[in-house]
């Protein structure tokens, strides 16, 4: 219901409609209408032409504005008046404006209509505290809320008020507030997390900053709390004396600093009570009044809801990076093909935690595959699609699928699921992984090569042992998701020692963000190539050199890998006639080549696996047929190939059953054993451990 407002000032209050809903008497004679003709009607009506853009975008973004206008009069011609609107929230939580109107030139004297406003107010008068306060509430609309930091938001409210509202101002929140254990049976327990005063080091506080204070129940702040509702205090009440008198140190400094007047505001926003902020008066002879209350009330109330904006934020966050960092590894897999590095960095910005993500994996034959990638979207449900991906990808390569048909199966995996899961009407979902990128390498440090396929994700780096950088050039293949596009593979010859660095588009995205998207590649070859003790430290320095001091704008994932080499006197290749003759011979060469490398324990089963895979590849396979010997640090490895396709299947065979036994020994025998496929065939491996 529109109420009238009294008072000098040329002021109006405004509903989030835009309808008038007060106007004051000083208002009713700068314009000549009064009261009954304006509550009620839209405020763009008492305009005298259009409202100009900066004020209409105010109002839509629901932010203060000052600017120069002109009104309407009743009886005389339009008045120029500098405007200011203060958006406000009232005791609903609705959206409100509090505007005040000050002429620029004198009204015309001898007019029947309103006579000029008057003289500038008086310092201390009635009409001046209500403009500081409007001016602060304007003040408090552009520094409050600034960040996204619990922490530095009641800092901003503490350096607003403090000064030409209060002499001192105190924040303090509950413990639950930054996710804290069980209440104390004491009292509630706060955390002074910002105050401001007057007098430098807040000398009057008996709280240091950043520490924690348990209230016993019947404190003040602990009535507030229960209450819901502000408090203003004189401290001269008997209330709060007894109370003080239990708190020594408190009752010294109000003493000592003569502090005679308080306000107590809960820090309420979404039916949350966050904590308390509690505004002094100790150098101002003046205790808080009403209209003190209201003010601080509404100071409060706009910190209340940054405060909890950015509470929800952090916990989103650190739920997002929890999710994120546990499905990442935290450590490589042993492994003899590369010497590894990894660094993954969150992005610093109000996005929130991406998507990105890394993973070495073991493959056969000594074999390693690196793979990063990068998920659409911030927040748990890019966490959450990052996860299936990276497990997808563990899936397929356990396959041993070369890099350009794990991106084909992984595309289609993503698109089917993605499809699956689309919600009715929809056209994507939070979690999607469509648009996702990945790069898959495989290094063979058998034959010194690297297979590589990419969809839509940066290429790789490669470092010569002799310092010379390159980014080789790779088809680029489509975003995850897409369907219908190919993805190809391209085999690189990697030296022994050259560093292979993967990386995420957020290492690049700081150069690119200062517009020059080259500079990213320029400065990350330098960092590659400069001198340094260590593959870590080799990280350490491409970041410093690509992001700077600042926090990334987006995820980074970076993963180094150092290669490493076979050689010659480590594996052992023989060809194989199709002929059951041969499983003799291929035993025989099996067990001199384990004498050579002083392995004689483990001939016999070494025999056994040969004799069997040998068996099956002279059986069922098809010529040509071949064996290998891999010695890879504490690893054995057994691989059999022959030209044949087909894959052979454990089984387990009955008692009366004359064969299929043979890959049950294996398995038994062996840590490890499977199939891969191969563009003249199929190989068989088994692994065993010394």
């Amino acid at each position: 219901m529109a109420t009238r407002v009294t008072g000098r000032a040329a002021t109006a209050t405004v509903d989030g409609g835009g309808v008038v809903t007060g106007w004051s008497v000083a208002a009713e004679r700068l314009t000549g209408f009064g009261a009954g003709r304006v509550l009620g009607r839209p405020a763009v009506e008492l305009l005298a032409g259009e409202a100009p853009v900066a004020l209409l975008r105010a109002v839509v973004r629901h932010e203060p504005f000052t600017g120069m206008l002109r009104l309407g009069r009743s009886e005389e011609e339009p008045v120029a008046v500098e405007l200011g609107a203060v958006p406000v929230r009232t005791a609903r939580g609705e959206p409100a404006w509090v505007v005040s109107a000050q002429p620029l030139r004198p009204a015309a004297a001898g007019s029947a209509g309103p006579g000029p406003v008057g003289p500038a107010p008086a310092p201390g008068s009635v009409e001046e505290r209500a403009r500081r306060r409007l001016a602060l509430l304007g003040e408090a609309a552009l520094r409050i809320g600034s960040t996204l930091e619990v922490e530095r938001t009641a800092e901003e409210l503490a350096e607003v008020a403090v000064g030409g509202f209060a002499d001192f101002v105190g924040v303090d929140l509950l413990d639950s507030v930054f996710g804290s254990g069980p209440p104390s049976s004491a009292g509630l327990v706060f955390y002074r997390v910002a105050q401001r005063s007057v007098l430098p080091g807040c000398p009057e506080s008996a709280v240091v900053a950043g520490r924690g204070d348990v209230i016993v129940p019947d404190s003040p702040m602990a009535r507030v709390l229960a209450a819901g509702r502000p408090l203003r205090s004189d401290y001269r009440d008997p209330e709060i004396r007894s109370w003080i008198s239990q708190e020594p140190e408190r009752e010294r400094r109000a003493e000592e600093f003569g502090i005679h007047s308080a306000l107590l505001v809960p820090l309420t926003a979404r039916g949350v009570t966050l904590g308390v902020a509690i505004f002094l008066r100790h150098r101002s002879p003046e205790p808080f009044d009403e209209d003190d209350l209201l003010l601080a009330t509404e100071l409060t109330a706009r910190a209340a809801l940054s405060i909890d904006n950015a509470r929800q934020y952090t916990q989103q966050r650190d739920t997002a990076l929890a999710l994120q960092r546990s499905l990442l590894p935290s450590r490589t897999p042993r492994q003899a093909a590369v010497e590894v590095a990894f660094r993954y960095l969150p992005a610093g910005g109000r996005e929130g935690v991406g998507g990105d993500w890394f993973d070495v994996i073991p493959l056969s034959g000594a074999r390693v595959a690196l793979v990063v990638g990068d998920v659409v979207g911030h927040g748990v449900p890019a966490s959450a699609a990052m996860g299936r991906l990276r497990t997808a990808v563990r899936t397929l390569a356990d396959i041993d699928m070369p890099p350009d048909e794990l991106l084909t199966h992984l595309d289609d995996l993503v698109l089917r699921v993605d499809l699956d899961e689309l919600p009715e009407g929809g056209t994507a979902w939070a979690g999607s992984s469509v648009g996702a990128t990945c790069l898959y390498a495989v290094y063979d440090p058998v034959t010194r090569t690297c297979s590589l396929a990419r969809a839509g994700h940066p290429g790789p780096a490669l470092v010569g042992p002799d310092g010379t950088v390159l980014f080789p050039e790779l088809p680029a293949g489509p975003p995850l998701g897409l369907g219908g596009l190919p993805f190809e593979a391209v085999e690189l010859e990697v030296p022994e020692g050259s560093v292979l660095a993967l990386y995420t588009d957020g290492l690049l995205r700081a150069s690119e963000l200062r517009g020059d998207p080259g500079l990213g590649l320029d400065r990350l070859g330098s960092a590659l190539t400069a001198p340094a003790g260590s593959l870590e430290d080799l990280c350490d320095q491409v970041l410093s050199s690509t992001l700077g001091p600042d926090a990334p704008s987006d995820d980074v994932a970076l993963l180094l890998a150092r290669t490493r080499s076979l050689h010659t006197q480590d594996v052992a290749d023989w060809a194989l006639r199709h002929d059951p003759s041969e499983v003799a011979r291929a035993r025989k060469l099996a067990a001199a080549k384990l004498t050579e490398w002083g392995l004689e324990e483990a001939s016999f089963v070494t025999e056994l696996v040969v004799s069997e895979l040998i068996t099956n590849a002279v059986r069922y396979g098809l010529p040509p047929i071949g064996l290998r010997l891999i010695r890879d640090g504490s690893l054995l490895i057994c691989e059999v190939s022959d030209g044949s396709s087909t894959a052979p299947h454990l089984r387990r065979a009955h008692n009366d059953d004359e064969g299929g036994r043979g890959l049950l020994l294996v398995a038994q025998l062996c840590r490890n054993w499977g199939t891969r496929h191969t563009p003249r065939g199929k190989t068989i491996w088994a692994e065993q451990e010394f």
